[in-house]
């Protein structure tokens, strides 16, 4: 299955809080998304595994992807090296996608700035013919996609672009809270997390409000590059 976007996340939930409203709208111009989540997010404070793979089996349904995989790799310990990247190469040779989305290249959890590079540096090196990899027997060919934008989680990263999400940002929203166990609830008997705050929950919502006022629209999602973006004309800024 060849997508035409494939995002990235170290941990189930990180796609989706960072840029589930954008895949949310790009599935509804046509597009095919799939999601490959890093880690089983097993060193989490609250939840489990089978609770987390059930939640993020869910809010893949809510956003209508096409396909979600998890590469199963350690929580907090995964490295950026050959074995890692390797594992990434396949993902990107196997689902062709035109456009990467992953980690936000720095932010508070260390898995998140090194799941970024890890990707990052994986779509390089999938384009390199000679790193030959194979899938069930059969032998890959190169492929690099030809963008990779980093979405923003928890700092506040100044962002090159933002995506207008005013239409879909209910449906954000309730893909992000197909993950119950993480976030805030008042009759939770678990740790409280950063995350698990009423503070977090709300912020949710202003933090997109605050990003589509800076644009004139209700909503909106950021992210980063890492190389110049290119136009046609003045007029497809606008």
């Amino acid at each position: 299955m060849k997508l035409d976007i494939l995002a990235f996340g170290a941990h189930p939930d990180d796609v989706e809080l960072g840029c589930g409203g954008t895949i949310a709208k790009e599935i509804a111009l046509g597009k095919k998304v799939g999601i490959i989540d890093l880690t089983r997010g097993e060193l989490g404070t609250r939840g489990s595994v089978e609770i987390r793979n059930r939640e993020s089996a869910n809010a893949a349904r809510i956003l209508g992807i096409s396909v979600r995989e998890n590469l199963d790799m350690k929580d907090c310990f995964f490295v950026n090296d050959e074995v890692h990247q390797l594992q990434i190469v396949k993902m990107i040779r196997k689902y062709k996608p035109e456009i990467v989305l992953c980690n936000a290249v720095e932010d508070r959890h260390i898995d998140h700035g090194k799941g970024g590079s890890l990707v990052s540096d994986a779509c390089f090196l999938s384009g390199l013919r000679r790193i030959e990899t194979e899938v069930n027997g059969e032998k890959q060919e190169a492929w690099r996609p030809k963008l990779v934008y980093h979405y923003i989680q928890w700092v506040n990263i100044k962002p090159d672009f933002v995506v207008d999400i005013s239409d879909y940002n209910d449906k954000r929203l309730e893909a992000i809270l197909a993950y119950s166990s993480q976030f805030y609830n008042s009759e939770s008997e678990e740790p409280v997390t950063v995350i698990a705050t009423k503070n977090f929950k709300e912020s949710l919502n202003y933090r997109a409000q605050d990003l589509g006022r800076l644009i004139g629209t209700d909503y909106a999602e950021g992210f980063t590059v890492e190389r110049y973006l290119a136009v046609n004309s003045l007029s497809n800024l606008m």
